[in-house]
């Protein structure tokens, strides 16, 4: 298992697109990943997961991943989050 914490910055979470481009990149790998808020833990690829767990500007958030490619997914997870999803 490899996991890292990562603030989000964007301006307005974990919501709506950038929820959208956040689950579309954990789907590009075979690894389970799996995103954790305040002792929450969701699929990182389920749309409705991510979104209940009202990830907001200023959340620190853990994610992890377990499988053949779980440092390439985390990493590329925590990357398109410090772009701020391209916005």
């Amino acid at each position: 298992m490899y996991s890292k914490e990562i603030t989000i910055t964007n301006q307005v979470g974990l919501y709506a697109r950038p929820a959208t481009f956040f689950i579309q990149k954990a789907n590009e790998f075979r690894s389970t990943v799996m995103v954790e808020k305040d002792e929450r833990k969701v699929n990182a690829k389920s749309l409705l997961g991510v979104l209940s767990l009202g990830i907001t500007r200023g959340s620190t958030v853990t994610i992890s991943a377990e499988g053949p490619d779980e440092e390439q997914a985390v990493n590329a997870i925590c990357e398109l989050v410090a772009s701020n999803f391209g916005e």
